[in-house]
């Protein structure tokens, strides 16, 4: 069994659907677990101190050790308290789930710029700031695990998501340079594309889909990807139902010439879509235009 003894966890917006269930996992295998949730609605208003403390209060009655956090992690303040928090709780940080989220749905042409920002805000720049709020403590210890949640709307584009599916498309960049820069400091991070039946989707998904696609079914990749043994890095997994796989970004072999027209791309528009073989990185990508 992969267990989590002495490891320290924070977990945000673990106060419902998949962050609750990593931190009821996490703290049943061993885990100390920072349940942060600021207990609002699902489009960021409002506040409780209520989902935290339901989540502690489970897993401590359950022989878990937690404690709540209702620190706001889209601010440079409220991602420090969290990180405090977690060192005044239990002395360090080896693991950073970023969970938290909300959204404002709108078709393009209406979405305001309130409701693009909103987004962004709790999707990127709290993972962000949660992530390099607890960077130096990884990088001290020679030790960290850090898990974003992107999305397949950030990965493939939804109607009606364009700050959301921009939100967690950035997560993917920002996954792939944390785990470059951790890297010789043993420090992994690695996101995931869910889709699990929550508050947050399950005005989107059929009805049939919430006994198969439970939270659960996630959560069991999140404990793999910030376990030790674990050695993937820069990575993104789908995951959902059962199934897991992983998801990347690849290069066709494109078309070259020294004499680049707009006719010249054209007359050769076939060659710059074709899909292989592919490269897998920006190195790669490089040397093709050598």
């Amino acid at each position: 069994m992969l267990r989590f003894d002495d490891r320290v966890a924070i977990i945000t917006g673990a106060g419902h659907g998949l962050g609750r269930s990593h931190a009821l996992l996490l703290a049943e295998r061993g885990a100390k677990v920072v349940v942060n949730d600021l207990g609002g609605a699902l489009d960021g208003t409002g506040a409780s101190a209520g989902p935290a403390a339901e989540v502690v209060e489970l897993i401590t009655k359950n022989g878990g050790q937690a404690v709540a956090s209702t620190d706001d992690v889209a601010t440079p303040e409220g991602a420090k308290a969290l990180v405090q928090a977690a060192v005044d709780a239990f002395g360090k940080v080896d693991i950073v789930v970023n969970n938290a989220g909300i959204l404002r749905d709108r078709s393009f042409g209406k979405m305001t710029v309130e409701d693009f920002d909103a987004v962004l805000a709790v999707h990127v720049r709290g993972s962000y700031l949660v992530s390099q709020a607890a960077y130096p403590l990884m990088k001290a210890a020679g030790y960290g695990r850090v898990v974003n949640t992107t999305s397949p709307a950030g990965l493939f584009g939804n109607f009606g998501q364009a700050n959301y599916s921009t939100a967690k498309m950035g997560l993917v960049g920002l996954t792939k340079t944390i785990g470059i820069e951790g890297a010789r400091n043993g420090i992994k991070a690695n996101a995931i594309a869910p889709i699990a039946w929550t508050r947050m989707t399950e005005s989107l998904l059929p009805a049939e889909f919430e006994a198969r696609f439970t939270p659960e079914r996630v959560s069991a990749l999140v404990a793999y990807l910030v376990h030790e043994s674990c050695e993937a890095s820069g990575e993104v997994f789908s995951v959902g139902a059962g199934r897991v796989a992983r998801v990347f970004v690849a290069e066709g072999p494109g078309w070259k010439t020294d004499d680049l027209t707009p006719e010249a791309i054209a007359g050769n528009w076939e060659s710059v879509m074709a899909e292989q073989p592919y490269v897998l990185s920006a190195s790669d990508s490089m040397k093709r235009m050598l």
